[in-house]
């Protein structure tokens, strides 16, 4: 008889109880404390199997946002239909439980287990009524490292398997394991990030990183869509302090036909460099990224980034200026191939990556038939402190694959404004205002004029 993956972790959660019960049961009792000659204070046990470095982690959040006007079509998941409403509120908690055993070899066996439950109240789907929740297993991996054991250097070999997240580069294409929102909750925390499966293998000599991974992403039961891969990645350090980071990668896709055909087949090529090319001035960095989906008439198409940013780090706040071009293929309705580019697995790397704008990008602009202009002003008030500012100028690629009525290229020009206060080692703080003025490509395509105003305070705990 099968289990599904939650019932198996509630299983072994439950199975440690016990076990941890009878160990403190049967401690005897403190001992007097130690004579001023003694160096080290006996530990209490813990109740977990010793031989095993053992560590537990706790995050948590919750937030409430406001949204005047909104135009929300769900472009994290377009097969869920949500219905946003003027404010609502989006919790999550989530525990985890990670441990490594070293080898006689010196090599490691590491694992950790952790779940996820969140809550949103307002702004979720009809069909599931004016609050959603979940719970359910995220991270369930094992894995292996070389340690020292080969002479290549410590750890260039790295193995994972099971519910695992992964990540490329800054998030362009491939980020994020899992979806949320729709009957889990949890549209903006996104708190989970793992694969329903993943198999990682690293090898890591010098400054070289080579990477091949299968995985098979966490899907809403409602859109599933089957999306998984299989790729290769290469990636090559060098610089001073590994400024600069040179890659590529290969990735082969496969979905259910009938929902993702232009996925199911996919061939993805990425090229992508983060770089400070003057030794002598690092404040001075660039990012560069490019990515080819090809897959016969079932989608042919493109995208690219490139970012220029310089922070003055001699200045009082270290402001930091930065200018960012991203474009993203949209179909042409003249030729009979599709050209929209699938936007994949995108994640939140920063502010503003990728998910563009708290307004658009967040709730009614996808990763495709996009053209995008991002300056943005960062500084550091102080080592808790920090925020700034960021300016959207969004476009279309083809009008008409916005709407049959559209002719403007023109989206919306977007402001937004935020700060982080890491107010003590446990709590972040998070401010955002946003206000965006909707295009004539948006009023031809909805008939909306108004403009958009967006709030949001959040607060995250990480233990």
């Amino acid at each position: 008889m099968t289990h599904p993956v939650w019932q198996l972790l509630l299983i072994s959660v439950l199975a440690l109880i016990p076990t941890a019960l009878r160990a403190q049961e049967a401690a005897p009792s403190p001992p007097d404390p130690p004579a001023q000659g003694d160096k080290k204070q006996e530990e209490r046990s813990t109740g977990l199997p010793s031989g095993i470095d053992w560590k537990f982690n706790f995050d948590a959040g919750w937030g409430t946002f406001g949204f005047a006007n909104s135009l929300y079509n769900n472009p994290k998941d377009p097969g869920v239909q949500e219905n946003l409403s003027d404010q609502w509120f989006e919790g999550y908690v989530k525990p985890a439980l990670s441990g490594s055993y070293r080898l006689a070899s010196s090599s490691e066996i590491y694992g950790k287990v952790s779940a996820v439950g969140e809550r949103t109240y307002g702004s979720v789907p009809g069909a599931f009524g004016t609050d959603v929740s979940s719970f359910q297993a995220e991270d369930l991996s094992i894995g292996w490292r070389s340690g020292n054991s080969l002479t290549l250097g410590e750890d260039v070999l790295d193995v994972t398997v099971g519910r695992a997240p992964y990540h490329l580069g800054h998030g362009f294409l491939l980020y994020d394991g899992a979806s949320e929102g729709g009957s889990r909750g949890g549209y903006w925390t996104n708190a989970r990030k793992a694969f329903q499966f993943a198999a990682i293998a690293r090898f890591k000599p010098g400054h070289n990183n080579v990477e091949t991974f299968y995985l098979d992403r966490d899907e809403l039961e409602e859109s599933d869509s089957g999306s998984r891969l299989w790729g290769i990645n290469y990636e090559f350090t060098m610089g001073k302090d590994d400024s600069t980071t040179i890659a590529a990668t290969y990735m082969k896709w496969a979905a259910h036909e009938e929902i993702r055909p232009g996925r199911d087949g996919l061939n993805v090529f990425n090229l992508r460099t983060y770089t400070s090319p003057i030794p002598t001035n690092p404040d001075l960095s660039f990012e560069i990224e490019y990515a080819s989906e090809r897959n016969a008439d079932a989608l042919d198409s493109n995208a690219w980034t490139f970012q220029g940013a310089y922070e003055f780090s001699q200045l009082t706040w270290k402001p930091k200026l930065s200018y960012r071009y991203a474009f993203f293929e949209g179909d042409d309705p003249a030729t009979a191939a599709n050209e929209s580019f699938d936007p994949l697995f995108l994640g939140f790397y920063d502010w503003g990556t990728w998910w563009q704008g708290e307004i658009a990008g967040e709730y009614f602009l996808s990763n495709s038939n996009a053209i995008s202009h991002q300056v943005r002003a960062h500084v550091t008030a102080t080592e808790s402190i920090s925020g700034g500012l960021m300016f959207f100028k969004f476009k279309l690629d083809q009008p008409t694959a916005f709407g049959p009525a559209v002719t403007d290229t023109n989206v919306a020009f977007e402001t937004d404004a935020y700060v982080d206060w890491k107010a003590n080692k446990t709590f972040t703080i998070s401010l955002v205002g946003a206000y965006a003025d909707p295009g004539k490509a948006v009023q031809q395509s909805t008939g909306r004029t108004k403009n958009f105003v967006y709030g949001m305070a959040y607060v995250a705990y990480s233990f």
